[in-house]
């Protein structure tokens, strides 16, 4: 897998060297630089992971041509929801905003899902749609979230196995915080089974910077 890195002096002329004269094993390089090959491995091999090598048997090593940019478009397409999904709040389409209000607050969260008597998703909650709903004259005690809430189909969702980069675009293009993970049921219904948010984003850009993938 790719990892953003900073490549040290000895990286960068290994780097170099590749570049004007591969395919070149192993053995030549360390002769080019005057070292073991023991001494190399650790370099070449994380050159290779990190995607700006390529090794083949035999044959030695290819430099990718890949800059920086394309080994992390290339990592981002390798992450998937299920990678970096969390767990939902979940609600009753019954309960009244007040609530809905109380729970948010206890839970820290930007967005609460609504689901059915058969725990199948029917609706959206923001902490934006609890604010419009609380300036008003109602009673927040006896107004249930199923009148504020945002309905299907009109609900941003995807599924564990879509790609990252795809769900952090909906949430840029939606204006939203957070997206359901869901699954589909025999019943055409939606289970909800995860949640992405703008911090769940923030993390796997983290990761990539920070962690092998």
């Amino acid at each position: 897998m790719v990892k953003k890195i900073e490549l040290n002096k000895r990286q960068e002329t290994i780097l170099q060297i590749v570049k004007d004269n591969g395919p070149i094993t192993g053995e030549h390089i360390a002769e080019k630089l005057n070292l073991t090959r023991a001494t190399l491995r650790p370099d070449l091999a994380i050159l290779t992971m990190a995607g700006y090598l390529d090794a083949r048997p035999r044959v030695g090593y290819f430099y990718t041509g890949k800059s920086s940019a394309q080994l992390l478009t290339e990592s981002l397409k390798n992450i998937f929801v299920k990678d970096y999904q969390s767990m939902p709040v979940v609600v009753n389409e019954n309960i009244s905003v007040y609530d809905a209000i109380v729970t948010v607050f206890l839970e820290d969260v930007g967005t609460l899902f609504v689901v059915d008597e058969n725990l199948l998703l029917v609706g959206v909650l923001s902490r934006k749609d609890l604010l419009r709903a609380s300036i008003g004259k109602q009673e927040l005690s006896s107004l249930p979230v199923n009148i504020i809430m945002t309905r299907m189909p009109n609900i941003t969702m995807c599924k564990k196995d879509d790609l990252l980069i795809d769900v952090a675009k909906k949430l840029i293009e939606k204006q939203i915080d957070s997206i359901p993970v869901v699954k589909e049921t025999t019943t055409n219904g939606y289970e909800v089974i995860g949640r992405i948010t703008k911090t769940n984003i923030t993390k796997a850009f983290v990761a990539l910077a920070d962690e092998d993938l």
